[in-house]
């Protein structure tokens, strides 16, 4: 146990988003995706849901900056205007934590599932409403500016 750690962030899951490079993106998803099937190392934190678990990673983990939208969700019934709560939430969390105006990038179901091949990790939860899928884009972790 670590002090100032979210305790959901285990040395497993520290480890993986300590590895990632900027550039790097992370898939949060509910209990429906098929995790296993994108060939890359999962995370399976349990009976949390993903607005939980987007309050931790978010914050130790750094969105990009050099990017327009490297916040992604997946799109809810094929209505890019159609937001879940859930989504909702995690937006709000995620624009507390980043230091610029942020937006969704929308993907499609079918685009998402294929964009997963190439993800880094995936964090799994037993989040029980679908759509609960997100692409987070690792950003830099700057200097502290000097006085």
């Amino acid at each position: 146990m670590l002090k100032g750690i979210d305790p959901l962030l285990s040395g497993e899951l520290l480890r993986i988003l300590d590895e990632m490079g900027h550039g790097d993106e992370l898939l949060l998803v509910d209990r429906n995706f098929p995790a296993a099937a994108t060939g890359r190392p999962v995370v399976r934190l349990g009976e949390v849901g993903v607005v939980r678990a987007a309050s931790a990673i978010l914050g130790v983990f750094p969105l990009d900056e050099f990017i327009e939208r490297p916040l992604a969700r997946m799109e809810v019934h094929e209505d890019p205007t159609l937001t879940t709560s859930e989504q909702d939430e995690i937006l709000d969390i995620a624009r507390r934590e980043h230091p610029r105006a942020l937006e969704w990038e929308i993907v499609p179901r079918l685009d998402f599932y294929e964009r997963s091949r190439r993800a880094y990790a995936v964090v799994h939860t037993l989040e029980p409403r679908p759509w609960g899928c997100f692409i987070l884009s690792k950003g830099v972790v700057f200097p502290p500016a000097e006085a």
